[in-house]
């Protein structure tokens, strides 16, 4: 993972996924789904390839929100997300996800924040209407 930038307001970080972490990823979080490592299993079903898994994704930008936060998640109090897109982990390469999010409101009576988040991959949305609501 690539250093955290913020300015008030906003953050942005590039998360990077290759097959080795959708391995460690499934065996840390037991989806042993084959679209997630075996090529010609996800092709079979009609995927362009290996796709991350949609959970890494969310966790991706949650790690995002966790850095922003201080690092503290116990500082994140929710978070939803709508899976828009795919993360094509192609054999031998590294796949970049750009995550980037805005603090949308800020409630200064119950001491949260609202961040939108958006995150994309290869130009493409993969996750939508990501939201995480922090205490500031």
């Amino acid at each position: 993972m690539t250093e955290l930038t913020t300015d008030p307001g906003a953050l942005t970080r590039i998360v990077t996924v290759d097959r080795a972490r959708l391995v460690d990823y499934a065996n840390a979080s037991g989806d042993q789904n084959p679209i997630h490592q075996d090529e010609e299993f996800a092709r079979s079903v009609g995927l362009q390839d290996v796709i991350a898994h949609g959970m890494w994704t969310m966790g991706a930008a949650l790690d995002v929100v966790t850095a922003y936060v201080g690092g503290d998640p116990g500082r994140i109090l929710s978070c939803a997300t709508r899976f828009t897109g795919m993360v094509v982990v192609p054999a031998g390469q590294t796949v970049e996800v750009l995550v980037e999010g805005v603090v949308t409101r800020s409630d200064e009576e119950a001491g949260t924040q609202t961040l939108e988040l958006t995150a994309t991959c290869a130009g493409e949305k993969v996750l939508g209407r990501c939201q995480a609501v922090v205490r500031a």
